[in-house]
């Protein structure tokens, strides 16, 4: 049998989507009820109402939490296989010991549980936010270092934290692959990670940054970490990135799938600064969240360039073009918008 965890996410419940309908016996975790209404949605992306509705209930569905570690047992118990999704992914300031007990504390939970039950395999979803440009080299590879001096967002130290808890059950004897996706595009989350840029888009945004990143669709990452745990490969990394883009383009794209304006003025460095000081002074005067960190801000300027040559040349896999995630992701939107 096959553990999901973090299965109403939205890598989580396109990996539910894939397996399930494989016809794999097929266990996942989840804290709310109500999130259970996601992964339905994500379904009914791909496959009619009926098959959608059969597949979510092929599934064995049991409420746990990676940090509880009595509730985990019962997940675990008869599991061959693990997908590890399940983290928190926040750029807010002072989230640091939630992300850190989630990510390093949950993963770590995650990892002596395969141990405990003689998991054959562990894939573990991280993020290219742990790699750091290797000295001498131009772009990121799975070759990458890692500068604990650099400035690194509370959640890139979490996930390199969770990482390395997974490389600890590896010398543990439990087999495992590690995936480094980049931006993950895809439908259903439009409130959460780059589910935002089209729901910004949609409402009229006017900036863009110039930064560029590796991006990838949600499909791709779903199929590649099957791929991957059902190969001999084991005990390895695989970065995930389709394309390197600016996010002028990424924006001009959505614009153009939800058929909006894009955004045309460049945000520049001073003006960023000057929006992190007055979040600043709103929470030390009225105690008002921040949004991002000082270190986030300054991210936004950074240009970082991945290379994905070792998953496609050491399997038979190949990434979908960014722009057609976009195009079909901004389709459904449209599709959800509509009363």
């Amino acid at each position: 049998m096959i553990l999901v965890t973090g299965g109403t996410g939205l890598v989580g419940s396109h990996l539910l989507l894939d397996l399930a309908k494989s016809g794999v016996k097929l266990r996942a975790i989840f804290r709310k009820d109500s999130k259970l209404t996601d992964v339905k949605k994500v379904f009914s992306y791909y496959v009619p109402a009926k098959e959608a509705d059969f597949l979510i209930n092929s599934i064995e569905w049991i409420k746990a939490d990676i940090l509880d570690v009595p509730s985990l047992d019962k997940a675990f118990n008869d599991i061959t296989q693990v997908y590890h999704c399940a983290a928190m992914v926040s750029l807010k300031d002072g989230n640091t010991k939630l992300l850190r007990t989630t990510n390093i504390e949950g993963t770590a939970n995650v990892v002596n549980s395969c141990i405990k039950f003689k998991v054959q395999k562990l894939c573990y979803l991280s993020s290219v936010a742990t790699m750091d440009l290797a000295i001498g080299e131009e772009k990121i590879s799975e070759n990458f270092t890692w500068y604990p001096e650099n400035e690194h967002s509370d959640y890139a130290i979490s996930k390199y934290g969770a990482e390395i808890e997974v490389w600890r059950g590896t010398q543990e004897g439990l087999p495992a692959v590690i995936v480094n996706p980049g931006i993950i595009i895809g439908p259903g989350f439009w409130d959460n990670g780059s589910g935002q840029l089209f729901k910004k888009i949609d409402k009229g945004l006017k900036f863009h940054f110039p930064k560029t990143t590796g991006f990838v669709g949600v499909q791709d990452v779903s199929k590649a970490c099957i791929l991957l745990m059902n190969s001999a490969i084991e005990n390895e990394q695989f970065i995930l990135v389709s394309e390197n883009l600016s996010f002028k383009t990424i924006l001009e794209w959505v614009a153009e799938s939800l058929k909006k304006k894009s955004p045309k003025i460049s945000l520049k460095p001073w003006m960023v600064l000057i929006g992190w000081l007055y979040q600043s002074l709103a929470n030390t005067l009225w105690g008002a969240k921040k949004q991002l960190s000082k270190n986030d801000n300054k991210s936004l300027f950074k240009h970082s360039y991945y290379i994905n040559e070792k998953i496609l040349e050491r399997t038979d896999f190949s990434f979908t073009p960014v722009k057609s995630v976009i195009m079909e992701t901004g389709a459904l939107f449209r599709t959800d918008k509509k009363p």
